[in-house]
């Protein structure tokens, strides 16, 4: 299935875009839990538009510069609103390439492993951050929920939770490795 297809008709469904704005949303709230390259969302907006899903107006910006603003059609909503109301089985777990290396840290001394987790506990703080100071527009309470606030509103949640028990797992984890790093230790004098 084409699930960026599904992304991008959502994203038109809010409002028109250039191809250019439709990425720009990838990199800030959408890039929370999905993401797409430009070189992936051009051509993806090619085969909605022969596959009759988008439109396109061309604004002059400037002398000569030309833009494609996408539109939804109506067949586009039908699409979209098809695949909204469609119920899907749980993914398999996304692969995550530090949990992989922390599987296989038994071939690490305590001190690498240590390190290791010390840099994405700042990481995830880091991003933890960030997206605490995004919730902040929403001191208000929940948004209306047949309003695109309250889709945001949820999703912005959730990747709080995910990095607040992310943190919470690498913190467990460095405990346990600074114990044995101390047991360690006192076995050495």
């Amino acid at each position: 299935m084409r699930t960026l297809k599904f992304a991008v008709l959502g994203l038109l469904n809010r409002r028109p875009m250039t191809g250019y704005e439709i990425g720009k949303e990838f990199d800030y709230e959408l890039g929370q839990f999905w993401n797409a390259k430009h070189s992936q969302i051009y051509p993806e907006l090619k085969k909605l538009l022969d596959e009759g899903l988008v439109v396109f107006d061309i604004e002059i910006s400037g002398d000569i510069l030309e833009k494609k603003r996408y539109t939804i059609t109506e067949k586009g909503q039908l699409e979209l609103l098809k695949w909204l109301h469609k119920d899907e089985p749980v993914e398999k777990t996304p692969k995550d390439i530090f949990r992989l290396r922390m599987y296989f840290s038994n071939n690490l001394d305590l001190e690498s492993r240590i390190h290791l987790l010390e840099s994405q506990l700042i990481q995830h703080k880091k991003r933890l951050s960030i997206l605490n100071k995004t919730m902040e527009q929403y001191q208000g309470g929940v948004p209306p929920h047949d309003t695109d606030r309250f889709g945001d509103f949820i999703v912005l949640e959730s990747a709080i939770l995910r990095e607040e028990y992310v943190i919470k797992w690498i913190d467990k984890c460095m405990g346990y490795c600074k114990a044995a790093l101390e047991k360690e230790q006192g076995k050495a004098k």
